[in-house]
């Protein structure tokens, strides 16, 4: 199976959020890889760390570039192209992956929400509309990865605005795909990542400090990522250590049925239900 024509020796991955978990660990990977690594995230002592640790790794701190970009800004977003096409010439992968996590209920903070979704989607569509035109022009294979979340496909209750942010994901890398596909001779690829219960910044801030046994680490999402980009994938669904692929499967299709049936929305948490789920996830 061959990499991901992206994927090569002196092309230049773009990753924003890359100062910790995921987007660090992709950032580590690509820069082994041979990549040069653009690193974007907020400014503090955090990116400089990661950006240290990725040089290393590169061997040649010419190969990595660390822009500070809040990514809720468009003119961070733009000022972070100029930085990449200034001293790298291309931009061949981009990892839309920042994100800030949730507890955005639906009677929650209004300003909590605003930069949940300011960060969470408006982010990724500032990265899509300001890197994918540059990037269709260098007629060359690109990708383009949106990171999503499972609770953008089955929107537990509790944390409606992390929800709706990675629900917009969803939408926006599903229209992106159908986009490019339709350019002609564009040879740029897009991509979902729903990842699965990692141990990241986000469990951390719970007040988590050791990985829980149910979790993976970062750099298995990179692991499981690459070979679905090289397989052409488009949903990169993520298992972990407690929940199966053929679980998300069922918890997926009852989301989508509770429509199709008209059920109760939300049927999985719906006390009615409850028995009827739990016989559906066992057959």
């Amino acid at each position: 199976m061959m990499a991901h024509p992206a994927i090569a020796t002196d092309r230049v991955a773009v990753i924003t959020g890359a100062a910790s978990g995921i987007g660090l660990a992709a950032a580590k990977r690509l820069a082994g890889l041979g990549m040069k690594v653009c690193l974007a995230d907020l400014p503090g002592d955090a990116l400089q760390r990661a950006t240290a640790e990725v040089a290393e790794l590169a061997g040649d701190e010419g190969r990595v570039l660390a822009v500070e970009t809040d990514v809720s800004r468009r003119e961070d977003v733009e000022r972070l192209r100029e930085r990449v096409y200034a001293a790298f010439g291309e931009a061949s992968l981009l990892m839309n992956n920042a994100g800030t996590e949730g507890d955005g209920q639906i009677f929650g903070d209004p300003e909590r929400w605003r930069a949940i979704l300011d960060t969470n989607l408006w982010g990724v569509i500032h990265g899509v509309q300001v890197f994918a035109p540059a990037m269709i022009e260098q007629g060359r294979p690109c990708a383009i990865i949106n990171t999503g979340s499972k609770q953008g496909i089955t929107t537990p209750p509790g944390d409606t605005a992390y929800n709706i942010s990675k629900a917009g994901v969803k939408v926006v890398t599903e229209a992106l795909a159908h986009e490019l596909r339709n350019i002609p001779d564009c040879r740029i690829s897009a991509h979902l990542l729903v990842p699965g219960f990692v141990f990241t910044g986000f469990t951390k801030a719970r007040g988590v400090t050791e990985k829980p046994a149910g979790a993976w680490e970062p750099e298995q999402v990179i692991d499981f990522l690459l070979p679905a980009l090289e397989r052409g994938d488009f949903y990169v669904l993520c298992p972990d250590n407690e929940t199966t692929r053929e679980t998300d499967e069922k918890r997926i299709r009852w989301a989508a049925e509770d429509i199709v049936r008209n059920r109760a929305p939300l049927s999985r948490w719906h006390p009615d239900y409850k028995d009827e789920f739990a016989k559906f996830l066992a057959e």
